[in-house]
């Protein structure tokens, strides 16, 4: 009795509540998991559903002996539960493209068994991913197919770009109109490319495109930017070239910064910038002058020809930073020339001017 007291009920998943005086209340019980307290009166069905409906892992845990079946205890998954389960894994590795090696971290398997409520639950192998993922996308793929026998005209848009690992990628997506009168855009492809962007190599991968979805007697335009590459396959192509609009705006707006009075400034920023992002030291002494002041901590953005919009964006960033900038270049060593207050002004009216660009 003594070693009841001292270990508590179903192995010491609960203790006795004490007294004030310090003796033993036999007739509490305290949940060691949540502290809820419970009236004992020596059967333990209530502590055991306690377990089982609000600590799954215990409840299943517990020594076989001092549990009895009853209607709550949850049982194992049934198998239309667990493909399920599995079906949705495989979509969320895929869709935001999670390493499939996640299946076999053990705190992935602890998350799903708290989720499925079920401590016997195990994740799904590699290999069943793999299969899932590749079962799914043809699944997929027969909807755009039916879609795609369904409508009369398909336009295409396409972009060529570079992952992190400098390979070369073709992205090919189709728009059209369902029987309701709907417009739906989905993707054709991300096609990795191998040769260079040539004329000819990118009308054929377009084309190739086509001819894979049988689509080349619907497709009325394709979408592209106004790269001299583009423009000549577009010659090339059986279908009509449209450029992309906003890409003609953009390169409207480099041609025009590069032949404008905001030049000067605008070498002026670059530098600053690069004083800034080059320099780790640098960096954390404007971050320290930035938190005296009162502002969050920020990066100062460097602008990139190609980048949209990072001419805007690096001139915002300079502006909003004006006081933490000047008050850091003027405590160090640099040969950097400083913006003057006219140029800032500038920098104010240009900021005005792109804003509707965006």
């Amino acid at each position: 009795m003594e070693k009841q007291e001292q270990d508590g009920l179903l192995d010491g998943e609960f203790k006795y509540k004490k007294n004030i005086d310090g003796t033993i209340n036999k007739r509490v019980v305290i949940c060691t998991h949540c502290s809820k307290e419970f009236q004992f009166h020596r059967s333990n069905s209530t502590l055991k559903y306690h377990l089982n409906a609000k600590h799954a892992f215990v409840g299943a845990a517990a020594s076989p002996g001092l549990r009895q079946t009853t209607l709550s205890e949850r049982r194992p998954l049934g198998k239309s539960s667990l493909d399920k389960l599995t079906d949705n894994i495989a979509k969320w590795i895929a869709k935001d493209c999670r390493p499939l090696s996640i299946v076999e971290d053990k705190g992935f398997a602890d998350v799903l068994k708290v989720a499925s409520q079920d401590a016997s639950y195990k994740p799904p192998a590699r290999s069943t991913i793999t299969i899932r993922i590749h079962e799914l996308y043809e699944t997929e793929k027969k909807k755009k197919e039916e879609a795609l026998v369904h409508t009369e005209c398909v336009a295409l848009t396409g972009d060529h770009w570079t992952s992190l690992s400098n390979d070369n990628y073709l992205g090919v997506t189709a728009h059209l109109i369902t029987e309701a009168w709907g417009l739906t855009s989905f993707a054709l492809t991300i096609m990795k490319t191998e040769e260079r962007h040539f004329a000819e190599a990118c009308a054929e991968q377009f084309q190739t495109v086509a001819r894979r979805w049988t689509i080349e007697e619907k497709v009325t335009t394709v979408g592209t930017d106004s790269a001299r590459n583009m423009i000549a396959a577009a010659r090339i192509m059986p279908f009509n070239h449209m450029p992309c609009t906003a890409h003609i705006l953009q390169r409207c707006i480099t041609v025009s910064l590069a032949d404008s009075g905001f030049v000067t400034a605008l070498s002026k920023c670059r530098k600053i910038v690069g004083h800034f992002k080059h320099s780790p030291a640098n960096t954390a002494e404007l971050n320290a002058e930035q938190v005296s002041l009162g502002r969050k901590q920020e990066p100062l953005a460097q602008d990139v020809p190609t980048r949209w919009n990072s001419t805007l964006e690096m001139v915002k960033r300079l502006i909003s930073n004006q006081t933490a900038v000047t008050a850091t270049l003027d405590k160090q060593k640099h040969k950097l020339v400083l913006l003057t207050p006219p140029e800032w002004d500038k920098l104010q009216r240009l900021e005005t001017l792109l804003e509707p660009c965006r």
